[in-house]
């Protein structure tokens, strides 16, 4: 069964990168960007965590917890958050019951193998609990943006965030003027 906006966040507990037991029902009353990324240190996830702790400030700003979750253990995510300065909690999900829950453990392919793996995607959990927004085409370079800028909005109405690091000017205008053509239709 695959999630859809509106509906109740699955519950779960699970350890973040220190051993303590995280739940959702931890941050009843905060907006939650519950991330699910492949492998801790390669390099599409580490361009997504890092354009995150970038832009962390501006997300707990505008009310956001970040939670990123993947199947890698503890000690490995101990490992990313130090290595990339990482102000948020990572989630050891080696089970996959989370992933299971949430529909993000897939069969993808390379190569022509076929294998099992974690779907990049982003949920948007509401103060209550509930699925506001569901992000299946990360930008791993632009996450925030993705988060901040909801599809209705333009870049001209939306906060600044930080894309130095992440994006080219070029390709923030370019995602600027595509965001305005959408919205004009």
């Amino acid at each position: 069964m695959a999630l859809k906006i509106g509906q109740k966040a699955p519950a779960f507990k699970v350890n973040d990168q220190d051993g303590n037991k995280v739940a959702l029902s931890d941050f009843k009353g905060k907006k939650v960007v519950f991330y699910f990324y492949p492998k801790d240190q390669t390099p599409g996830c580490t361009a997504e965590a890092c354009n995150l702790r970038d832009n962390y400030k501006l997300l707990q700003k505008k009310g956001y917890e970040v939670l990123g979750v993947s199947t890698d253990s503890e000690k490995s995510h101990q490992k990313f958050i130090e290595k990339q300065n990482l102000p948020f909690r990572l989630l050891a999900d080696v089970d996959k019951v989370i992933h299971t829950k949430y529909g993000t453990w897939i069969e993808k392919s390379m190569y022509g193998r076929k294998y099992m793996g974690t779907a990049r995607v982003t949920f948007i959990i509401d103060e209550k609990g509930v699925i506001e927004e569901i992000i299946e085409k990360v930008d791993t370079k632009n996450h925030a943006d993705q988060i901040l800028n909801p599809k209705s909005q333009t870049r001209a109405t939306a906060p600044k965030i930080n894309t130095k690091k992440s994006a080219s000017k070029k390709a923030v205008k370019k995602a600027a003027k595509k965001a305005a053509k959408k919205k004009a239709k």
